[in-house]
């Protein structure tokens, strides 16, 4: 009897966490905050969720980083940290840095991103 209540509880326990561990990955951005963030920080100018401009499309990025477990990170680093970027058409420019530190913002930003 102990052995079956055990092993129930260590199932639920495990689905429970798979259930915890899926729908924080699949969790929505806030997308008008997104949104206000992306107009703020100018990344129009450039970027564009849909097709390409001068730098690549949010859904060209998102494509990229499909399925790599430091996409969100890596997307972070590439809106905060500035320097030369090559451009769609070959040239370089000054890469803008977002208008926040806040990470919860950043993060909810390179969600938004990869929801593409």
């Amino acid at each position: 009897m102990i052995q079956i209540h055990f092993s129930r509880t260590l199932m639920v326990a495990l689905a429970t966490a798979g259930l915890l561990f899926s729908s924080a990955s699949i969790a929505q951005p806030d997308v008008d905050a997104a949104r206000l963030l992306f107009d703020q920080s100018d990344c129009g100018k450039c970027h564009n969720p849909d097709k390409n401009k001068k730098a690549p499309s949010w859904k060209k990025i998102a494509k990229t980083y499909k399925g790599k477990a430091t996409a969100e990170a890596e997307i972070i680093k590439h809106m905060t940290k500035g320097g030369k970027v090559k451009l769609d058409d070959g040239s370089e420019e000054e890469h803008k840095v977002v208008e926040t530190k806040d990470p919860k913002a950043l993060s909810n930003m390179a969600q938004w991103i990869l929801s593409y």
